[in-house]
């Protein structure tokens, strides 16, 4: 023992005699022990030590009886024991697995059993319970609380059952506790505070000590204490005991039979044909023929050893007959109780629990209290006035909400649950006791009793969740987590609730209950569904014979002065669609309306349509006429617009749709036989038959209520074949084969009828045999009896139809002649073929039951094997996104240099996921402003190209794109003649220098220019805000042109309201911000620090090889005119019609011209035909080198 707690328990005082002397500083030594107890380890030394010391046995209960007028010294003394009884379990946290801490546990646990035997006499001092509660002191409820606590403490120490050793009618250690709590008085101190109205902030308390006195006790038992023997109890004792006797007979005959008359020696040996050995010859049998039934494979082998995770539930609680004057006491006690308290504590206690007073799982003591103190008024002297506060539907809602809650977490919180299971099986029982009070209320004299039985029936069979309960235990029964007792409270239940629905659904005639129906409906996302695809017209001819029409409506409406603007919203701004999706969802309003010669609303939605989008001039510009506008409608109406139809994808890549699930509430009329069918699978069966392993443990009662729902399932529903099991069959063997088979007649006539069942169905079916391997459902079961197949005509709807000889051949032909075939998808062809109607997996299921496939993994199509990305994938992807980051389409360039190749969204999806871009805007493809369509030539084409929304580029083909890429490429390397060129950066910034924006291009380019200097510097790259400091700035900033200039240069917006400033992006290298930095600096400047370019023509590619020599005679031209014209801005090239021969130079990105990447893209647009027309181009300073 520890010095310091040596000397301090020393200091407590010493016994002499009977009396106990307690020293000078006692009670600082009380307090120094309570402080030890607070600052122990985790393996609970200090309780230990006390523990081993004795210092509650020989020091604290004498203080504490002989030194009870000292009330500091009471008071700290009452506190050390509640601290030293606390339970291992709370102490602990739990049983521990660790085993240095599980023997720690063990050890405190049997100082705890120590402490027990003692037997305390403990009582609340006068002056703490005789002041009302106002007039009491905080000092005196502490101590009640503390006494309470300290009761509850002792009596929940679990009882040694190896060391104790005690039978029934004998008093055990809680036995003996309980009788010195009750000539204490203790036990009217607890009727007291359960019945007093002013003490309910005990009643949790006092309810949590009373369940732990009664828990070894059978209420039903303990009611009938003192009454006599009834005949009936007297009849069931001789029964059992007849049993005993029929088996000690039997066990006696067959040792009889075992013993030979020569020695063991001379016993013989026997070969047993026609059962195989290790090798091919017959066993040999070395032991005498009367042996020979026992004979088993498995004798002399080691058991095989289950796993703990897999070994049945154990059980908790044992009921156990205490000693005569101990029940009698207890069965007082529960009248007085049911008398005088019951009503108002659990009022009380229901009271705390719904407005969360109480602790984390005290509702369990109320659910014991229910189905106890209900189960000893039902079986003392049945009246239903003295449980009425819990006789109601809140109580059975009340049970059922819990027991729900507690399946469900027993499912989920796996390492806890057999806790969760514990706690599911109290709330069983208080939900059996409910049902077995309504059941015996009918049965009373007292016409008002037995309507409000009806009443509840009433109220209980009809909601829907009541009648369900059962089934779904049924199918989530785990015997891993629940014990056999939760099974046999569960049947028990179950025959009684449809014993009183079956009589109640009698009684009436007809009964209407209420049905829910979970219903999902799937709601797709489509722009819009006023028009059906179906209904659109397509052929060009159509549409220009609905255009005059509209052309006319468009003339008279236009001029209509009630044309209001404001009557269409084209847009949503509560809508979670992306603003460039409802974009396009305009445009398809606007066509919609023109097919259905709505003109006027065509062009009002056109109108306001601008108004929302005005960038881009897609709805034509601010000072669009009347003329363009109807262009404008007309190229709508011809261009095919997307509608959100459903496109051919990948397996893997589904429509994004909403899933609702409705809950619809409706009433129907009850039918028994249709309720009793949702017992009819192999589940439930499993759990009774599981049960019915044990008959000879089971009550008749238990037996009874297994036997019956057997037959209700195989006699009442005609399913005799749901027990053609082997496991059944060997169990009825038994049961036959049993000495005392005959205290068990209803078990052996069952028994009789399910095999006599069996062997007129083999007589028939001679695959019955077979059958008896597995278990059954309704399905089979019908197959059984009515014969295989019979259900395809009846379910052809809902099942496939059987392959016949003809088509498994054709498919097997088919197989065979493209399963060689590269390039294509074998099941797709097979299906392209097939004379009838099947679907690809039903083809692919019966390929791998043919044999001619190893799985259905064979036939997965091409690329939804690549799920997961490797370590070096990602790094590929992170290097051609560095690679490629600058460039018009990162997205484009990736997908062709990818090694494994995928989808774009996955890709997409993996740059997001890996952080190297913020949302996926960054990735579309950068394209350049086209013409206003109401003034480009080819209208339809730089409409579709203005509509098409980046996002729906990813879903394209990837071949669609690249042509689209280098049609895109041709069309920006060619301008249009008529119309307006985008205007660059630099003439941006001229136009900006000459409205006075000077300082904040300075103050911009500087900007640049450092956060170019610091990502050199500091080698990582972040986005840079953009803080304006002066007054010049803050106006540049709000300047719609400036704001151009920012996007120009790449220079990204605020992204969400949280960003208040633009921003320099990540993803711009040192040399592109210096770059984009130098292209705001005045022009002039840039022309003298610049070297001169050279500007090389473009041929068409008709000119073949004379072309290149006036190429380059035409460049050597062009330098002269450069040199001699130096440092001039402009030079005007006119375009010499020399025969067919047309020249043609294109305006392009100031660039040098000897760089790699303008050789490859002049030789990519060499090949593509072009128009002559007149050019005004920028040419820079050559230097004098060149």
């Amino acid at each position: 023992m520890n010095c310091e707690l040596l000397a301090t328990c020393s200091a407590l005082g010493y016994l002499e005699g009977d009396t106990y002397h307690k020293e000078p500083d006692c009670l600082e030594s009380v307090k120094d022990l309570i402080r030890y107890l607070r600052h122990e380890d985790e393996t609970r030394d200090v309780r230990q030590q006390l523990g081993a010391a004795q210092i509650l046995q020989s020091d604290l209960l004498p203080i504490l009886t002989q030194h009870r007028q000292d009330k500091p010294l009471f008071d700290a003394v009452i506190r050390l024991m509640v601290n030293l009884t606390q339970p291992a379990l709370l102490c602990f946290g739990g049983v521990p697995k660790e085993p240095g801490l599980r023997h720690h546990f063990l050890q405190v646990l049997s100082y705890l059993q120590a402490y027990k035997q003692v037997r305390p006499s403990l009582g609340v001092p006068g002056a703490a319970l005789g002041a009302g509660w106002e007039e009491r002191q905080e000092e005196d409820n502490l101590l009640i609380e503390r006494i309470l606590l300290l009761v509850r403490n002792i009596l929940h120490v679990p009882a040694d059952l190896d060391q104790e050793k005690r039978i029934d009618d004998d008093a055990s250690v809680h036995d003996q506790l309980l009788w010195a709590v009750h000539l204490s008085g203790l036990d009217d101190l607890l009727l007291f505070l359960a019945s007093s109205p002013a003490e309910q902030q005990w009643s949790l308390h006092v309810l949590e000590v009373i369940s732990l006195m009664f828990r070894d006790q059978n209420p039903e038992q303990l009611a009938k204490v003192g009454r006599g023997r009834l005949a009936q109890e007297r009849s069931a004792d001789v029964a059992e005991l007849e049993v005993l006797r029929q088996r000690e007979m039997a066990e006696k005959k067959a040792r009889a039979l075992q013993r030979g008359n020569r020695h063991s020696q001379f016993g013989g040996s026997y070969i047993v044909q026609g059962l195989k050995s290790i090798g091919d010859r017959d066993v040999i049998f070395h032991k005498g023929l009367h042996n020979l039934q026992n004979y088993s494979s498995d004798l002399g082998k080691q058991p095989r050893r289950v796993p703990k995770r897999r070994q049945a539930a154990q059980e908790l609680s044992l009921q156990r007959r205490s000693a005569l004057n101990v029940r009698l006491f207890l069965r007082d006690f529960c009248s007085e109780f049911l008398e005088n308290c019951y009503n108002r504590l659990m009022g009380a206690v229901k009271d705390h629990l719904l407005r969360e007073k109480a602790q984390q799982h005290d509702e369990t003591y109320y659910m014991w209290a229910l189905a106890f103190f209900m189960a000893f008024n039902r079986a003392a002297s049945f009246r239903p006035a003295l449980v009425s506060e819990t006789l109601s539907i809140r109580s059975f809602h009340f049970i059922e909400r819990n027991l729900t809650s507690y399946y469900e977490m027993m499912l989920t919180d796996r390492k806890e649950a057999r806790s969760w299971a514990c706690r599911m099986h109290l709330a069983l029982t208080a939900y059996q006791e409910l049902l077995a009070t309504v059941n015996e209320m009918d049965l009373s004299a007292e016409a008002a009793v037995r309507e409000s039985s009806r009443i509840i029936k009433n109220n209980i069979f009809y909601v829907m969740e009541y009648r369900e309960l059962f089934l779904t235990l049924f199918r989530k029964f785990d015997e891993r987590c629940q014990p056999r007792s939760f099974l046999r409270d569960l049947v028990e239940t179950t025959h009684l609730f449809l014993k009183m629905l079956e009589r109640f659904c009698r009684s009436r005639g007809s009964l209407m209950v209420q049905n829910k129906r979970k219903k999902r409906k799937k709601k797709k996302k489509v722009p819009d569904q006023t028009v059906a695809s179906g209904d659109v017209p397509h052929s060009a001819e159509e549409l220009e014979a609905l255009w005059p029409g509209l052309a006319e409506q468009l003339q008279c409406c236009a001029q209509d002065p009630e044309l209001s603007v404001d009557s269409v919203v084209p847009f949503d701004a509560a809508s979670e669609t992306p603003v460039e999706e409802q974009r396009v969802e305009a445009m398809v309003r606007i066509q919609d309306c023109l097919l259905a010669g709505r003109a006027p609303q065509a062009l009002t939605l056109l109108r306001s349509a601008r108004e929302v989008w005005p960038e881009g001039g897609v709805f034509g510009f601010p000072d669009v006429s009347l003329e363009e506008e109807m262009q404008l409608l007309k190229q709508i109406l011809s261009a095919p617009l997307p509608r959100g139809m459903e496109e051919e994808e990948e397996e893997e890549e589904e429509e994004e749709e909403e899933e609702l699930q409705v809950v619809q509430v409706s009433e129907k009329e009850f039918n028994f036989l249709d309720y009793l069918k949702r017992f009819a699978c192999s589940t439930v069966v499993r759990a009774y038959v599981l049960l019915l392993r044990s008959y000879r443990q089971n009550s008749a009662h238990t037996n009874h209520c297994i036997v019956k729902m057997l037959h209700r399932l195989a006699h009442d529903l005609k399913m005799e074949a749901l027990l053609f099991q082997l496991s059944v069959f060997f169990l009825f063997n038994r049961l036959l084969s049993d000495p005392a088979a005959g205290a068990y007649k209803e078990l052996v006539t069952f028994a009789k009828y399910i095999l006599a069942k069996f062997f007129a169905l083999a007589a028939v079916n001679e695959k019955a045999f077979v059958e008896l391997l597995f278990w059954k459902n309704t399905a089979v079961v019908r197959e059984m009896t009515e014969g295989y197949g019979s259900l395809d005509g009846r379910s052809s709807g809902c099942r496939a139809a059987a392959w016949s000889l003809e088509e498994e051949a054709q498919l097997r032909e088919l197989y065979l002649t493209h399963k060689d075939v590269e390039g294509q998808d074998v099941v797709d062809a097979i299906l392209a073929q097939l004379s009838t109607a099947r679907t690809r997996k039903q083809v692919v299921h019966h390929l791998v039951r043919l044999g001619l496939a190893g799985s259905a993994k064979d036939f997965q199509r091409k690329g939804i094997h690549i799920v997961l990305w490797t370590e070096d994938q990602e790094l590929e992807l992170q290097r051609l996104f560095e690679e490629f980051q600058g460039s018009d389409d990162v997205l484009g360039h990736i997908m062709k240099n990818i090694t494994a190749k995928r989808s774009r969204a996955r890709i997409v999806d993996k740059l997001l996921a890996l952080g190297l871009v913020a949302e996926r805007r960054e990735l579309y493809k950068k394209r350049k402003k086209k013409l206003a369509q109401s003034c480009t030539p080819d209208g339809e084409e730089s409409l579709k190209d203005s509509w098409q929304d980046p996002e729906e580029e990813e879903n394209l083909p990837e071949e669609e794109s690249e042509e689209e890429e280098e049609e895109e490429e041709e069309s920006w390397e060619a301008e249009p003649a008529h119309g307006h060129p985008v205007p660059s950066a630099e003439n941006l910034g001229q136009g900006l220098r000459r409205e006075g924006f000077s300082a904040p291009l300075l103050w911009l380019q500087s900007c640049l220019v450092r956060a170019a200097d610091d990502r050199e510097e500091d080698g990582c790259s972040q986005a840079v805000p953009l803080v304006p400091l002066t007054e010049d700035s803050e106006e540049a900033m709000e300047n719609e042109q400036f704001q151009q200039l920012l996007r120009k240069l790449g220079i990204r917006p605020p992204a969400s309201v949280q960003e208040t400033f633009w921003r320099i992006p990540a993803k711009l290298s040192p040399a592109q911000l210096r770059r984009v930095a130098a292209s705001l600096s005045p022009r002039m400047e840039q022309e003298e620090e610049k070297p001169q370019p050279e500007l090389e023509p473009r041929v068409p590619a008709e000119q073949g090889p004379s072309g290149e020599d006036q190429r380059e005679n035409r460049a050597e031209a062009l330098r002269a005119l450069l040199v001699a014209r130096k440092k001039k801005g402009l030079v005007s090239l006119e375009e010499a019609a020399d025969g067919n021969e047309q020249l043609k130079v294109a305006p392009r990105k100031r660039q040098l011209l000897g760089s790699e990447e303008e050789e490859e893209g002049d030789e990519g647009r060499s090949q593509a035909p072009v128009t002559p027309k007149k050019r005004r181009y920028q040419v820079e300073d050559e230097d004098e080198d060149d």
